[in-house]
């Protein structure tokens, strides 16, 4: 998995979008301390997309610092036309996303946080399918784990040193 240089990041149009809120509780000596944490998804629909996590006292701060987050953790995802180049499957714990191509004029067929990411990162018609946990932060992982693993007709090509001419698809 590589990052973005953070003056790429910079340059970016980014637009984000929160996936999950939690209310968390630490106990201490005095009784409970509340606090908030967000899972945000940024992206900027032309195939760069980021996850990032935050916490605070406040819902404000902690989407604030999870947005700060994900424009740490921002890549480059393969896009071939509208859709993903091949099915592929992304794993984190036990939250398993399945990731298929689709037919132009499809739409983004996925739920709840694979359907905010994958609209991030710039996918116009794509299939999902979640096959594991329903854990927001897992689900997302998995979806990033898929998105790194991909690779286009020419990534392949290159590295088994043939033309893509030469490839079948």
């Amino acid at each position: 998995m590589e990052y973005l240089l953070r003056s790429e990041v910079e340059k970016l149009n980014l637009e984000d979008s929160v996936v999950a809120i939690n209310r968390v509780a630490k106990t201490v000596k005095g009784g409970r301390n509340m606090r908030f944490s967000a899972l945000v998804v940024v992206g900027n629909s032309e195939g760069v997309v980021g996850i990032g996590t935050g916490k605070a006292t406040e819902v404000p701060e902690a989407i604030r610092k999870a947005t700060e987050d994900a424009k740490k953790h921002m890549v480059r995802v393969p896009i071939v036309g509208t859709t993903v180049p091949h099915r592929i499957t992304g794993h984190k714990g036990s939250g398993h996303v399945l990731l298929m191509p689709a037919t132009e004029g499809t739409g983004i067929i996925a739920g709840g946080p694979v359907r905010a990411i994958c609209e991030l990162a710039g996918f116009k018609d794509i299939r999902a399918k979640n096959l594991g946990s329903n854990n927001p932060r897992n689900i997302i992982n998995a979806v990033m784990n898929a998105f790194t693993n991909m690779k286009t007709v020419e990534e392949v090509a290159k590295l088994r040193g043939k033309s893509v001419e030469e490839f079948d698809y």
